[in-house]
């Protein structure tokens, strides 16, 4: 039987979760607006993983000069592909620009526009994404 990750077991250094908040802002800023469920999002994100505003702000002050950063762990990375489509799917639309993003991410990471679909499909099948908690990844 295959165990499950928590994002909190994934991302455990701060180098990594504040990576990890940099990739979710960059998709939550792409269609040029962040809205109150993109905003929600991201508090929920930072809270859970016990990012404060002091470690945050920096990120969201250079929003302009960041990109992605992809990690080396497989699971980390398929974890965040995951998550950084939750935060596509917030607003109830996908965004080219945004759907873009994840694509360039799938693609860093070694997957094609099959697997990213599916996961778009399967997340955005699975209901109101606001309320749910970030998945878990087997």
């Amino acid at each position: 039987m295959q165990s499950q990750h928590t994002l909190e077991e994934v991302l455990n250094t701060e180098q990594k979760k504040l990576s990890f908040f940099q990739n979710l802002l960059l998709i939550a800023s792409a269609d040029g607006q962040l809205d109150e469920q993109e905003g929600d999002f991201l508090l929920q994100i930072g809270n859970r993983l016990g990012l404060t505003s002091k470690q945050t702000q920096p990120l969201a002050d250079n929003l302009s000069v960041l990109s992605f950063v992809v990690p080396a762990d497989g699971l980390q990375r398929t974890l965040e592909l995951q998550t950084l489509v939750q935060m596509m799917l917030q607003d109830g639309q996908i965004d080219p620009r945004e759907y873009g993003l994840c694509m360039e991410y799938a693609n860093r990471i070694g997957y094609g526009k099959e697997i990213l679909d599916d996961m778009v499909s399967q997340l955005a099948g699975a209901g109101p994404v606001v309320n749910r908690n970030p998945p878990t990844v087997s």
